[in-house]
């Protein structure tokens, strides 16, 4: 992209009004000339540090505690609780470019930062499910929502280079997350009751986004005149691909994490193994988007999230869909939280390649909206699947495999559309 000024031709008055709209044009793309990714250095990594912090999450836990002590024989009732609250996590996607040019980034995830942990606040006052679907889902999710898209989009902007690494770093939290907050809550449960874990991880999200709020800076300034919703990607055909890859990832990622507890009690488990399994997987999430992110910039993004959503269905398919025993979920475990967290890692490391670093705050905008169907439907049918009383989990097993599967497949046919048929190249 070019940002010089043009110069008027004054000799020639009827080109005047063609040169002025060309001005404006080149102008309102920006203001001053963009700065190219550094790729590192201490404030880069001060936005990654930041990006990681507002990515903290944990849901399969409390939908546990929920299911077996506070509202029983009530499983999918309580799976819209997580469904809200991913839905929402992602739907402002395609507003949030507009809003994010009339907002400072820092502001925005201030606001997340008071209405997050607000809304853990009131969760913990509730008595009724349907309180929560309005707290922890909707309330909690709109918090969230404000923080994600501008912790997703800062290393994307900050690196070039070393970009799958900084945004692996950045999901890895979710896996961080999960680890931390899984058996923080657990003990809270048994000690000083569900109210309360909700209302000490309510502070502990104040405290995380409130640094996410101070290094959340932008590398270049906003773009100006932006349309409340720009859809400018969706003619992008690799875009199209990318979008469904995202659509239907959704809805099979959150399964384990929302389904691994329940079902290690459904085998008869310590409740403690079920903590325990969700921690270690989300310890496995936060090294295998770490170490998949650190490969891809060296084997390749697309090679990568094929490889990744291969190795997860087959986790599925192989692992978990016939595991009985303590052990074979702990390699299910291990193995989802690698190539799955690597998985998702990826299709969202991809974006910027595939629609520019001109519009990569559009395009992970509408990435993530297309999250937010499989958020919103993915564990509810997974759990009429599973059923309220006469569980069967190996329906939902297969559902989520089969998913994994065609994100594979659709991966694959992205990779060739960006990088040709040739097997061993780095794209």
């Amino acid at each position: 992209m070019s940002f010089v000024k043009k110069t008027k031709n004054i000799d020639h008055p009827h080109t005047l009004d063609n040169d002025a709209k060309d001005n404006e044009e080149v102008l309102e793309s920006s203001s001053v000339q963009e700065r190219e990714p550094p790729d590192g250095g201490f404030k880069a990594w001060l936005v990654v540090l930041g990006a990681f912090c507002g990515f903290f999450a944990t849901w399969g836990v409390f939908m546990d505690e929920y299911d077996a002590n506070v509202y029983p024989n009530q499983l999918t009732e309580l799976t819209w609780i997580g469904s809200l609250w991913y839905c929402l996590t992602n739907i402002t996607g395609p507003f949030y470019i507009y809003m994010a040019s009339k907002i400072d980034d820092r502001y925005i995830v201030g606001v997340s930062c008071i209405l997050s942990a607000f809304a853990m606040m009131m969760a913990s006052l509730t008595n009724e499910v349907w309180q929560l679907y309005l707290t922890q889902g909707v309330l909690s999710g709109i918090g969230s929502s404000l923080a994600w898209f501008s912790c997703m989009r800062g290393p994307q902007m900050w690196f070039s280079k070393r970009r799958g690494l900084a945004v692996g770093i950045t999901m890895s939290a979710s896996g961080a997350g999960g680890l931390s907050f899984s058996y923080i809550a657990r003990a809270c449960f048994d000690t000083i009751g569900y109210r309360w874990a909700l209302r000490v991880l309510g502070f502990m999200q104040f405290a995380l986004l409130a640094i996410s709020s101070i290094t959340c800076w932008r590398l270049n300034p906003p773009p100006k005149n932006v349309p409340i919703v720009d859809v400018k990607d969706m003619k992008n055909k690799k875009f199209l691909i990318l979008f469904f890859i995202h659509f239907i990832g959704n809805f099979a990622f959150y399964i384990p994490s929302g389904f691994v507890p329940s079902y290690s009690r459904y085998l008869k488990l310590d409740p403690w193994i079920g903590a325990n399994l969700n921690a270690i997987m989300s310890a496995f999430l936060f090294f295998g988007k770490i170490t998949i992110g650190f490969l891809s910039d060296h084997v390749g993004r697309f090679n990568m999230a094929v490889i990744c959503g291969t190795m997860a269905c087959i986790a599925h398919l192989a692992v978990w869909l016939t595991a009985t025993s303590e052990g074979s979920m702990w390699a299910f475990a291990i193995l989802y939280g690698i190539f799955g967290g690597g998985y998702i890692s990826m299709i969202t490391a991809v974006i910027v390649e595939v629609v520019g670093l001109e519009r990569v705050e559009s395009g992970t905008g509408w990435a993530f909206f297309a999250w937010s169907f499989g958020g919103l439907l993915g564990q509810p049918v997974a759990a009429q699947i599973v059923g309220d009383e006469n569980r069967d989990y190996r329906g939902a097993i297969i559902f989520a495999g089969c998913l994994f599967f065609a994100g594979a497949v659709a991966s694959w046919a992205l990779r060739v559309a960006q990088g040709g048929w040739k097997l061993f190249k780095k794209v």
